[in-house]
């Protein structure tokens, strides 16, 4: 299965990318993320509070995932 990832904010600046397409046997989201955090550099992909989307919808880590979707990851908002 071919997944499209996209990283937003701080999370593309500190993979010093804005996507990457990965191939693997993906369940969920988190099954991506899970992916992806083992390389190095990318340990901000670890963090509990992390928002996700797939195919541009808000989701959880246990949305499913199908060949040729695309997944985002970014960190929180907060304001103040």
């Amino acid at each position: 299965m071919n997944v499209t990832v996209k990283f937003f904010a701080r999370y593309r600046e500190a993979l010093g990318v804005d996507s990457v397409k990965v191939e693997g046997d993906f369940a969920t989201v988190d099954d991506v993320r899970a992916l992806l955090a083992q390389r190095e550099g990318a340990e901000v992909l670890s963090e509990q509070n992390l928002m996700c989307a797939r195919n541009e919808d808000l989701c959880q880590l246990d949305e499913p995932v199908g060949d040729g979707d695309e997944v985002a990851f970014f960190p929180t908002v907060t304001g103040g």
